[in-house]
């Protein structure tokens, strides 16, 4: 059966194509293949020196245009309460959140992805504090530090990459977060998830 014939839109049809190496590629852009080659040659290490040297290449040209800078490392936020499993938080607004970003969508090493948008402004519930995990790029487990998980807030793909079913749990900064009060748990938390 020829991919043009069958009326179904899953990889079946696909798989011989896919094995001879035939397959659809969606078009990607130059800059997204540069992006993606740069990913895939650089050891986790390198990347965030890489990355901190051009985030301040970035930052010298903004300053020489008399716009303003973006942060290697916010302060910010640096005083939030320590944050538990069962707590009870307000994701901080888009704009909040921006300031703390530096040119690569980044807070100290965690990236802050466009479709973590949608949460922006809700009340949701913590799961747990992230305090070790596996970096596939490296195949290494890696100690964290102010990382959070969230009840239910999983990971349905990125607009870069597609959909992926494989439901990760997204991983927030503990500066991302307001703790909430009690008065405020017992108003709002039937308006989670």
């Amino acid at each position: 059966m020829k991919l043009e014939e069958t009326e179904l839109n899953c990889q079946i049809p696909c798989l011989q194509r896919i094995s001879e190496g035939l397959g659809e590629v969606p078009p990607q852009s130059l800059l997204r293949r540069l992006k993606l080659m740069v990913r895939r040659r650089l050891t986790p290490g390198r990347e965030r020196v890489w990355k901190n040297r051009t985030n301040n290449i970035m930052n010298r040209f903004r300053t020489l245009a008399g716009r303003a800078t973006k942060p290697s490392v916010s302060q910010e936020y640096a005083t939030s309460a320590v944050l538990e499993a069962g707590d009870w938080v307000r994701v901080r607004s888009l704009d909040d959140i921006k300031s703390t970003l530096n040119n690569w969508r980044q807070l100290k090493g965690c990236a802050f992805m466009p479709e973590m948008a949608e949460y922006c402004g809700t009340v949701q519930r913590v799961l747990k504090p992230m305090k070790r995990f596996v970096d596939e790029r490296d195949l290494r487990v890696k100690k964290s530090n102010g990382i959070i998980l969230l009840e239910g807030v999983m990971c349905k793909g990125t607009a870069e990459f597609g959909s992926c079913d494989r439901c990760c749990f997204v991983f927030w900064r503990e500066e991302w977060l307001e703790k909430m009060d009690k008065a405020d748990e017992i108003g709002e938390a039937g308006l989670t998830h």
